[in-house]
């Protein structure tokens, strides 16, 4: 891409406005990452769960 075409697509768009950006940022703290976080979370239970069911609980055997 050439040095002129880049300045035509960045004159183009206008900069973000500060209220803009505070509600990508609320969005993003307050509801993508903990939702992500408790989907991960749960995930890993839930392979856990699933582990056990197929090798048995944890400990030494016949106990």
């Amino acid at each position: 891409m050439s040095e002129q075409r880049k300045n035509e697509l960045t004159a183009d768009t206008p900069p973000p406005s500060r209220g803009r950006e505070l509600l990508t940022f609320a969005v993003l703290a307050f509801g993508i990452w903990p939702f992500l976080a408790i989907c991960f979370v749960g995930g890993y239970g839930f392979l856990v769960w699933f582990y056990q069911i197929l090798a048995g609980p944890p400990g030494p055997l016949g106990h």
